[in-house]
């Protein structure tokens, strides 16, 4: 079988279960593995903290997303997507996506969230089961890499490899998948916590 072409390659990510596998930068590692809330290790990084809602709508899921949330293959889901902000700086853009089976009782708050953290719903609920930590290297061609460089405008970041990570939520028979991209910004909220001991 041939390979496929570049173009279409640049749109994939490969999924690892080790982090070490996608060989990032050292400074990388700790948010990636942060086995716990995001959203309370970004505040402890920064004096303000806020959710920005990029949108939440209906949408199409992406084809590796499908498998991840037990679809057969690619459909409608619900989708949204945020930028968290540490002193107003995009430091993370997060997709989250939930299958259109999914009902009020398995998420309730879901459909109201608006500007308020995802991650404070998931950590204190707890009728939440977590998954396990996924990694990979997303190509300036990848759909989310696409959509974090579009919601940032001008200060889009050079970088031609953006580091993510994804983890799957079960709340009664509701799945929820969370994929995190760590944008380079993020590396300068460990030195600026540094400088405030």
């Amino acid at each position: 079988m041939s390979a496929p072409p570049r173009s279409a390659s640049l749109r994939q990510a490969q999924w690892q279960p080790h982090v070490l596998a996608l060989n990032p930068p050292p400074a990388y590692v700790p948010w990636l593995v942060e086995g716990g809330s995001l959203t309370a290790r970004l505040k402890a990084h920064s004096d303000s903290f806020r959710v920005q809602c990029l949108h939440q709508r209906t949408a199409i899921c992406l084809s590796d997303e499908a498998v991840a949330i037990g679809m057969h293959h690619r459909g409608r889901v619900w989708e949204r997507e945020v930028l968290l902000r540490c002193d107003n700086t995009p430091v993370v853009f997060a997709h989250t996506v939930v299958p259109m089976s999914a009902n009020a009782n398995d998420w309730p708050l879901f459909s109201a969230l608006g500007e308020r953290s995802l991650g404070t719903t998931l950590f204190g609920d707890p009728l939440v089961r977590r998954g396990v930590l996924e990694f990979a290297r997303l190509r300036e061609g990848h759909p989310l890499a696409l959509r974090a460089r579009a919601a940032l405008g001008e200060n889009a970041p050079d970088a031609h490899i953006l580091y993510a990570r994804r983890c799957l939520y079960q709340r009664r028979q509701g799945t929820l998948l969370v994929t995190e991209v760590f944008l380079p910004s993020v590396l300068e909220l460990i030195t600026t916590s540094k400088n405030k001991r």
